[in-house]
């Protein structure tokens, strides 16, 4: 027979619509237009839409179900990253490396159309699309990040472990990711390397 000795979690019972919306979400955060500093390559075109939109436009969203701490628990959550385009760069989101940078995550695409972007620190780099019903598993040591090539919101359902944390930075002192998402015509979207892009730094890292 199994004895505990701390109370057990209890089942939540969840609701995930396609327009990102989470029944029973634990916490919602947003991330404006003016919070987005440095992130796209063409500093003009995003100062431009600073400038005549309001500081509290919305451009991305998320909602998220935890219920413990530590290993052995799963965050689970919708990311709603609404359309755009920063001189010929689609709007993303900042991305991340888990801090316990072996924890893997898997994305659901529930609606919309995006990429996932995704870097090793070593070099390699790669480029998923996702539409409505595909998926990506992202293994751990992948850096990763979302992208809306789209005209509608891109939608996507996450899963990972609520130990791994995440960290923002790695991105941000490297200069960007390798490569950026941009417009392509008829083609739709295409990458093309990012100029600013430094490396990673490994010391950052776990």
């Amino acid at each position: 027979m199994l004895h505990t000795q701390h109370p057990v979690d209890q089942p939540t019972l969840l609701e995930v619509f396609a327009t990102g919306d989470l029944t029973g979400s634990s916490r919602r955060y947003e991330k404006h237009i003016t919070d987005m500093a440095g992130v796209y390559l063409s500093e003009a075109s995003w100062s431009q839409q600073v400038s005549t939109a309001a500081a509290d436009t919305l451009v991305y969203s998320v909602n998220e179900q935890k219920y413990q701490d530590g290993s052995g628990a799963l965050i689970i959550g919708t990311s709603t990253v609404l359309p755009g385009t920063y001189g010929d760069e689609y709007a993303v989101t900042r991305g991340h490396l888990h801090t316990t940078s072996d924890r893997a995550e898997l994305y659901y695409c529930l609606s919309g159309k995006g990429v996932m972007l995704l870097d090793t620190v070593d070099g390699d780099s790669q480029a998923i699309e996702l539409t409505a019903g595909k998926a990506v598993n992202v293994p751990g040591q992948w850096v990763h990040r979302s992208v809306n090539v789209g005209t509608e919101p891109f939608v996507t359902l996450f899963c990972y472990s609520a130990d791994a944390g995440q960290n923002y930075g790695i991105i941000s002192d490297a200069g960007g990711m390798k490569t950026l998402v941009v417009h392509d015509g008829d083609a739709g979207w295409t990458t093309i390397p990012n100029p600013r892009h430094i490396g990673y730094t490994r010391g950052q890292t776990s």
